[in-house]
């Protein structure tokens, strides 16, 4: 049986993002799995808006449900944090028990990436996590593991799967 990932991540906003996806699922099916695109589900495009991203999310939530696993991209997207679709798309992984797989470059702990003062607390006066984690702790704690490339997030996911 092949397995398929759910593949989230801000990519789908990138201006290659067909060409990147076919990409991302060039690289699954020669790991052995089936990669899962956002992009690839067919959303009617006369729906208003709120309607067409309500549809959106639905089919999301559907590919990650049939998924056996998600490759998360969890780099730094319009900020110092990941992509807040992508979160809440790991937390669904995490909550449905599937393994989630991180992608994102090393830049080292959260105090290193994250501008902070002598007592811990960003521009903003918010307190930067300090525990030794490239991520917030709900993320780094849950996932299965984390690569630095897309490839071997890719490789690292087909062996986890390969196990079960």
């Amino acid at each position: 049986m092949t397995k398929s990932v759910y593949l989230a991540g801000p990519d789908v906003f990138r201006q290659d993002s067909i060409e990147w996806g076919q990409y991302l699922q060039r690289l699954c099916r020669q790991a052995g799995l089936v990669g899962l695109y956002p992009l690839d589900n067919v959303i009617d495009t006369r729906l208003p808006p709120r309607q067409r991203a309500c549809a959106i999310a639905q089919a999301n939530m559907g590919m990650i449900r049939s998924a056996h696993g998600v490759i998360a991209n969890l780099q730094a997207f319009r900020g110092a944090e990941p992509d807040s679709g992508t979160v809440f798309e790991v937390g669904m992984a995490v909550a449905l028990g599937k393994p989630v797989w991180a992608v994102f470059p090393d830049r080292g702990d959260l105090r290193t990436q994250v501008p902070s003062n002598e007592h811990g607390f960003c521009q903003q006066g918010w307190l930067v996590e300090d525990f030794g984690l490239p991520r917030n702790l709900m993320l780094a704690c849950t996932w299965a593991g984390h690569s630095a490339t897309v490839e071997e997030a890719v490789a690292g996911m087909a062996e986890l799967l390969s196990g079960q």
